[in-house]
């Protein structure tokens, strides 16, 4: 998939783009839409990860930036400590994305 922002070529089914953070347009992938039956998952990012894909995962669940996500993370992490032990039990328990697409783009339907 290319941005047609930035024209850089970024992972199918992303709500927004790596490189120059514009909106993608919504385009769900077949068979994931709520129409037929596909629901939300909360999961790691396994295409837009800095660490472990944790504040992407969740930015694609909330339909946010994952840039947001991230510094709100770090402020949390720095301000009252728990951000940190937070992030690293959300990296166990959520299971990772599959590769290519993310399963959670095509199910939001506002």
């Amino acid at each position: 998939m290319i941005c047609p922002n930035c024209q850089k070529d970024i992972a199918i089914g992303s709500r927004f783009c790596y490189n120059c953070g514009a909106k993608q347009a919504e385009t769900p992938p077949p068979g994931l839409s709520p129409a037929t039956g596909g629901k939300k998952k909360l999961m790691r990012s396994s295409t837009d990860k800095k660490i472990a894909g944790v504040c992407a995962g969740l930015a694609d669940y909330f339909d946010l930036d994952p840039t947001i996500v991230r510094v709100v993370w770090l402020l949390a992490a720095l301000c009252a400590g728990t951000g940190l032990l937070l992030y690293v039990i959300l990296w166990i328990v959520l299971p990772l994305a599959p590769a290519g697409i993310i399963p959670t783009s095509a199910a939001t339907a506002s």
